[in-house]
């Protein structure tokens, strides 16, 4: 067993003797031990086995086997080979968070005191075992849950559970609950309840089993998946029994479902997932580490954030805003002695070490003390010839002389400032305490206001600006005073308005609540029980929400909002359950996750396009070219060139995509797209397609093909000229690579469509100045013409080498292709041939 460094061990005179270390070697091994329930991930091999088993891949891999036990490999790889890059991809990028996040969650356990064999000694809090006694001092976690033993001035934050941020005293018998922290006094806790039976562990399971929300763009692409697949279905049908009854081979039945089966649009898949994971990246550089794949592009379509006010809008410490002197002292002096007390007091806490940090003053000698405490509100110290009392305005008014303090304490709690009184005894030699030992307060001498700010963390004013200027709602959701919150809010720059709090909202009907929380900003003594009901009802109202919180408290809220964000120094409960966790403790970092989001969406939008424009034109080709008895248009490998005509372009699209806002048409402008693009590019491959078809086997009927293309066609079939089905092989493959000529260059020339350099070829939406797209359109244009000349290139691929009477064809075909498409796009023919208005908002780039 662990007992940490030896200096960390010292006996302790009259502390509970706890246990000694062979019973707690017992308990462990009974299973008694501290061991803590983690919601954060998974292990390794559920995350590759969920990412590389997914249905899609299976299907996949089905085929993949068929073809390998045909001897098409090169048919084999190409099918199965992007189902597996995309499972690496998605896979690695949760391994990332995971083991990001482990790391995080290591660094954030401290060590615990216990008493063994009558001794404190230092162990980690997985060491601690039921029955064991934990001592407790100021900075303290409270890691298990169990009474008091004794002390009696314990002082325990609680706002990591409840969210309120005044700490709570502590008798000997009350309850201390796993994720407090003692601020003040000192004393012994007995571990009653440990590991999965202590409070923050089953808050921990109960929130692990709410799921995760699917993004609007993974709804949208899932919609057009599974459309696709039934399209893909019912023609597959139909193609495979018409070979059943013609007697294609096995061989030929196996690579037409290769074929039909790479109609559905897997390369979306890839595409999210290499845009999540760069998102990812991207966003971690910003401090804003994601744990679900899919939550920065969930976070683009928030339009309301929900978040706690300790810990996230604050620090949780404590600032001086100003002492004021009331008495005869001068300021210097007053600041001088109020910064003596703070570094006198032996019972630190919040208050004090602010006070300690920002004011001049020594150590004076302490001949007693009354520590401050929730109960009292108020703390003395007795030094040589003085007595010096800090407290409360409303606890200290009855005992103070002179003039009343009221206007200037209610003009700072106005503002949501904490005001304190500092006052000295009017006679030194008066008692602190009455005769049965309880403190009492004597005649006081105000000497001056201490005003504390709760510190707001770095870049909020400026972040909460900024989602106002994106049209982000904020509300504030706290288990703290109303009024306090709704000043710190307009300190931070939201406009309040009328507090809510909390105490009322349970007698509200789901309506009555839809009301209060659409109009009100500030929230305030809210229960967590109430937070997950505020986020509730957002999302009744159609509302995308994004919960922020630090605490034990916030975790269900979390999971209940669409997106959960964690601080890093909150709770390990709140991490865990989190969509994504600020590492630097900043509010500002969501922006750069949230425009990143947007900025992914605006390059899978315009993707989609393409892979769309893509599976519309093969399926046009097939069905066309099948139906006329031409044999089948394509072969695995030929679909394989998808990689570079609509994989490559996509990916470099949606790196340079720019942030913008969700389109809630995106459906619509799809189609208007992607209908005019497959129509007509799928009516001029399959007249391209039947012309060299027929071409070559009347060419081979009346021998006018030469001996040197006949040797040519043999080696590219695999069959001899003189076998039976030579001839229709061989016109089979001449076709098909004029229509994947003409399809890939129709692919390249489509990006300048939906990224159009200048206004020649702006007829779906306007330049906007990137030439980067045209750039990338003339390489790849280049790429693919010269591969055409280069045996491996083509072999691959299953294609002929140039060949004159395909350029002679295809370019002519391009042009009278590209014109076509141009009018249909800036006349709007397919909302005018069906009736259809432009959708709101459309890009029209005639205006």
């Amino acid at each position: 067993m662990q007992t940490g460094d030896p200096m960390s061990v010292q006996v302790v005179p009259g502390a509970p003797p706890g246990l000694s270390e062979r019973e707690a070697e017992a308990r462990r091994r009974r299973g008694e031990a501290n061991t803590a329930t983690r919601g954060s991930s998974r292990s390794y091999a559920a995350v590759l086995r969920t990412n590389v088993f997914s249905f899609f891949n299976l299907v996949l891999f089905v085929i993949g086997a068929a073809l390998l036990a045909l001897g098409r490999y090169d048919d084999a790889l190409t099918s199965v080979g992007l189902g597996l890059v995309n499972a690496a991809i998605s896979a690695v990028q949760e391994i990332r968070a995971k083991r990001k996040l482990d790391r995080l969650q290591l660094l954030s356990r401290g060590r615990v005191t216990v008493v063994r064999d009558g001794r404190d000694v230092e162990v980690v809090p997985d060491q601690v075992v039921r029955g064991d006694v934990l001592h407790l001092r100021p900075g303290d976690q409270v890691v298990v849950d169990g009474p008091v033993l004794d002390g009696g001035r314990l002082e325990v934050d609680e706002s990591l559970l409840t969210g309120e941020s005044e700490a709570l005293r502590k008798e000997p018998g009350d309850d201390l609950l796993s994720g407090s922290h003692c601020v003040g006094g000192e004393g012994h806790q007995l571990a009653r309840d440990v590991g999965a039976a202590s409070h923050a562990s089953r808050l921990t399971a109960d929130v692990r089993r709410v799921s995760t929300d699917s993004t609007p763009l993974q709804r949208r692409i899932g919609f057009v998946v599974r459309l696709v697949m039934v399209l893909v279905g019912l023609m597959s049908a139909a193609i495979l029994a018409q070979a059943g009854l013609e007697g294609f081979s096995l061989e030929r039945v196996v690579q037409t479902t290769a074929v039909l089966s790479g109609l559905v649009p897997y390369g979306l898949f890839f595409l999210v997932a290499v845009a999540y994971t760069v998102g990812a990246a991207r966003s971690a550089g910003h401090g804003a580490l994601v744990q679900q794949v899919n939550a920065v592009e969930s976070l683009s379509n928030v339009d309301v954030v929900c978040t706690d006010k300790t810990g996230t809008l604050t620090t949780g410490r404590l600032t001086l805003a100003e002492v004021l002197p009331v008495g005869p002292l001068p300021a210097a002096d007053v600041e001088r002695l109020v910064g003596s007390m703070a570094a006198s007091t032996t019972a630190g806490n919040l208050t004090t070490a602010a006070l300690a940090g920002a004011l001049p003053g020594e150590p004076l000698p302490v001949r007693d003390e009354v520590p401050f405490s929730s109960a009292l509100r108020w703390s003395a110290l007795r030094t040589d010839g003085t007595l010096y009392v800090l407290g409360a305005p409303d606890r200290l008014a009855a005992q103070l002389t002179g003039g009343p303090l009221t206007d200037a304490v209610a003009a700072r709690t106005a503002q949501g400032l904490r005001v304190l009184v500092a006052a000295r005894a009017v006679d030194a030699t008066a008692p602190l305490r009455d005769a049965s030992g309880r403190p009492r307060l004597p005649a006081l001498e105000p000497v001056a206001l201490v005003v504390l700010a709760d510190e707001l963390r770095p870049g909020v004013p400026e972040a909460i600006a900024r989602f106002a200027a994106d049209g982000v709602d904020l509300k504030v959701v706290s288990g703290d005073d109303p009024a306090t919150v709704a000043a710190l809010a307009r300190q931070a720059g939201l406009p309040a308005g009328d507090p809510v709090s909390g105490a009322g909202l349970d007698a509200l009907t789901d309506a009555e609540l839809d009301e209060v929380v659409a109009g009100a900003v500030v929230f305030g003594r809210v229960t967590p029980e109430q937070k997950e009901r505020l986020v509730g009802s957002l999302r009744r109202r159609g509302r995308y929400v994004a919960m922020i919180g630090d605490g034990v408290n916030d975790a269900r809220a979390l999971k209940r909002a669409q997106v959960g964000v964690a601080m890093r120094s909150g709770s390990a409960v709140t991490r865990d359950v989190a969509d994504i966790v600020l590492t630097d403790d900043s509010l500002a970092a969501l922006l750069p996750a949230q425009h990143e989001g947007r900025r992914i969406i605006a390059g899978i939008g315009t993707s989609m396009q393409v892979f769309l424009a893509r599976v519309g034109t093969q399926g046009l080709v097939i069905l066309t070219v099948t139906m006329l008895g031409l044999g089948f248009p394509y072969s695995p490998a030929q679909v394989g060139l998808t990689l570079l005509t609509v994989g490559v372009p996509t990916l470099f699209l949606t790196t340079w995509a720019r942030p913008t806002a969700p389109d809630p048409h995106l459906l619509t402008e799809l189609w208007r797209f992607v209908v005019p693009a497959m129509v007509l590019t799928a009516a001029a491959g399959a007249a391209l397609y039947a012309y060299h078809y027929t071409t070559l086997l009347d060419g081979f009927a009346q021998s006018r093909v030469p001996d040197v293309v006949v040797a040519d066609f043999e080696r590219y079939t695999g069959v001899s000229s003189g076998d039976v089905g030579f001839t229709e092989a061989a016109a089979t493959i001449g076709a098909q690579t004029a229509l994947s000529t003409f399809v890939s260059y129709a692919a390249f020339l489509l990006i300048l469509f939906l990224r159009p350099p200048t206004r020649f070829f702006a007829s779906w939406t306007r330049p906007d100045g990137d030439r980067r797209p045209a750039v990338l359109v003339l390489a790849l244009f280049l790429a693919f013409s010269g591969g055409l000349f280069v045996p491996w290139f083509t072999d691959w691929f299953g294609l002929t080498h140039a060949a004159d009477p395909v350029f002679r064809t295809v370019l002519p075909a391009l042009v009278v292709w590209f014109a076509l498409l141009s009018a249909a796009y800036r006349l709007r023919l397919l909302e005018r041939t069906l009736g259809l208005a432009p959708a709101p908002g459309a890009d029209d780039p005639a205006r």
